[in-house]
């Protein structure tokens, strides 16, 4: 069995949100990692507080399954590894028990999707995570935001992660975070393979 081959049950202890500090950031796209931390956190009830040590916004509570710890780094996102790493040093832990949530442009909105490993697919936040853990075996959730109508290159993929979501859009983003949380708590009771089946072909309308 090779290195890079997952382990066959996945569950994650550490859920790291990923985003950009700031109000200005608050509501953009480029943000819903940081909205899933925050709805994760209100539905499982774990206060969330800036933790210098860590580099982030960090709690630490019961999910449904038992203790898990919430991460929003505030390195701003192309350096969000080492928040992460400060965590995973601190507390000792594998790799592969981080799940990380983060934004994808060429998902919908509306639609996640679940993956036990991969690569950054051109994402900074996420590159910069797989640089600090040293390995691109951690589980990891998308949340689509969409892509851009129109093709003027990198200047418009730009504005449209940092621009907020559509009035029309707002109400599915509510509901796909409902989705998220269900999506984790599965993870958490029967590993992340069981949700990826469950809920990588889910879409709300």
């Amino acid at each position: 069995m090779s290195d890079d081959t997952p382990p066959k049950l996945v569950l994650p202890h550490l859920i790291v949100g990923l985003g950009n500090p700031g109000a200005k950031y608050e509501q953009t796209r480029h943000n819903v990692g940081f909205m899933a931390i925050a709805k994760l956190a209100k539905v499982w009830q774990i206060p969330m507080a800036e933790n210098k040590k860590f580099q982030g916004w960090f709690g630490e509570g019961l999910s449904p399954v038992g203790k898990i710890r919430l991460l929003r780094p505030t390195t701003y996102m192309n350096n969000s590894g080492q928040s992460i790493r400060a965590v995973v040093d601190w507390y000792k832990l594998p790799p592969e028990s981080v799940m990380v949530i983060y934004d994808d442009m060429d998902l919908p909105v509306g639609k996640l999707r679940l993956r036990l490993s991969g690569s950054a697919g051109g994402q900074n936040g996420m590159k910069s995570a797989i640089a600090h853990l040293g390995t691109q075996t951690f589980p990891r959730l998308r949340i689509g935001i969409g892509s851009p109508k129109s093709r003027l290159g990198d200047k418009d993929a730009v504005s449209h992660v940092l621009g907020t979501f559509a009035p029309s859009e707002k109400p599915m983003i509510d509901d796909v975070l409902e989705l998220t949380v269900s999506a984790i708590e599965v993870s958490l009771k029967q590993g992340v393979e069981k949700a990826m089946s469950l809920y990588n072909n889910r879409s709300v309308e």
